[in-house]
């Protein structure tokens, strides 16, 4: 466990709290999903580690155990920080796992930094290239009055929304498909999530269009959705992302939800694993 200093203009700076398990093994950075942290990579980082790997997560801006600011909640600063991380712990041929809004972090660091540090990546059940439905983007799965539907309930009430949120993200076909106890340890790590943070984030991966920023993805990729996604619908997010980067490699667990990595962790681990292994 370390905090690292992310660095943002003149003045402000940002302490991100991160949790590594060391080793000599080729890194593997897990970017979490919204709004939880670190620690809902709970089901992979022994796993991984176990497998011979680095295991390196840290807590997003505003999240978890990091600071929590007012501002800076746009996908450049979470870029940003994502090379802070890696920086700070001299993390080379990594790997980068990003979950669902942190798959966003991935396709944004590629665009802006490069992949001088980077080996392969992972979009899991992520949101790239556009969830807003426009009139540029008519594939987008998120309708704009969906979008100001969250955004009001957040507001209104977060306990009783995240309860609701967390409920879908484990469900298919409105029906839990992980333990009631797996419900709640997620709605504690929501506990956590700095209420201007949570929305600025959310606007930020709802509206962020990423198709240009796929195009910096050389790489090679893995795409990993549940089927029945039904936060960020497969169809409208991870099979266009397999579709924008060439030679990606697609892998859709059945009847899965968007928090596929608990509720079929071992297979979701397997298919994982195997690409790291290349």
């Amino acid at each position: 466990m370390t905090e690292i200093t992310a660095h943002h203009g003149l003045l402000a700076e940002t302490k991100l709290h991160v949790d590594d398990t060391g080793g000599t093994g080729r890194p593997v950075v897990l970017i979490h999903g919204w709004p939880l942290s670190g620690e809902a990579w709970n089901h992979q980082v022994p796993a991984f580690e176990a497998a011979g790997h680095r295991v390196v997560t840290y807590d997003r801006r505003g999240f978890g155990r990091s600071d929590k600011p007012l501002t800076g909640y746009s996908y450049d600063s979470f870029a940003d920080d994502l090379q802070s991380v890696l920086e700070a712990l001299d993390l080379r041929e990594v790997t980068l796992v990003g979950f669902s809004m942190g798959g966003g972090e991935v396709a944004r660091y590629l665009a802006k930094f490069g992949d001088e540090r980077v080996h392969s990546v992972v979009f899991a059940s992520a949101v790239p290239p556009y969830l807003l439905k426009t009139a540029g983007n008519p594939d987008g799965p998120l309708e704009a009055a969906e979008a100001a539907k969250m955004t009001a309930a957040l507001t209104a009430n977060q306990e009783s929304f995240y309860d609701g949120f967390i409920t879908t993200f484990y469900s298919v076909d409105d029906k839990l498909v992980v333990s009631e106890q797996e419900r709640q340890a997620a709605i504690e790590l929501t506990k956590q999530a700095f209420k201007p943070a949570a929305l600025q984030a959310m606007a930020a991966f709802a509206s962020t269009d990423f198709r240009d920023d796929l195009q910096a993805v050389k790489v090679p990729t893995l795409v990993i959705h549940g089927d029945s996604d039904a936060t960020v619908p497969f169809e409208g997010s991870g099979a266009r992302t397999n579709e924008a980067v060439a030679g990606s490699e697609l892998y859709v667990v059945a009847d899965a939800p968007h928090g596929v990595n608990v509720s079929h962790a071992d297979e979701w681990n397997r298919v994982v694993l195997e690409f790291l292994s290349r």
